[in-house]
């Protein structure tokens, strides 16, 4: 089973990833230290850390994705809500929103996902 926690750096590795893969193994050490100022070590690590978590495979010098973006973000958007505004949808779109207005087409939108995921 996979671990979606993650710390915000194991999740700016994870986008340079899930932007690339697959790719090989080198070329990502190439790409973190271009987009992170990583070292080789550091990425080798995190290859390994985050294979473990069962987010991604490294095969024959090939990293993939196992876990897709969507999840991750679904996951910690939920672990956020529930931390942050005791598990209430209603409460953190409140906060969001704050004082800004939205578009009709933004208002339309939210209107369709909450028909969608309605419980009947």
């Amino acid at each position: 089973m996979s671990d979606l926690n993650l710390w915000d750096s194991e999740y700016k590795f994870m986008c340079v990833i899930w932007d690339s893969a697959p790719v090989n193994s080198g070329r990502l050490v190439e790409l973190c230290k271009e987009k992170l100022g990583w070292k080789k070590s550091t990425t080798y690590n995190a290859i390994r850390k985050m294979c473990e978590k069962g987010l991604i495979k490294n095969e024959n010098a090939v990293v993939s994705v196992i876990v897709p973006k969507e999840s991750v973000q679904a996951n910690e958007s939920e672990s956020f809500v529930d931390r942050t505004f005791e598990g209430s949808l209603p409460s953190f779109l409140a906060s969001f929103l704050g004082g800004k207005t939205i578009s009709e087409k933004e208002a339309d939108v939210l209107t369709e996902l909450i028909n969608a995921h309605r419980e009947d």
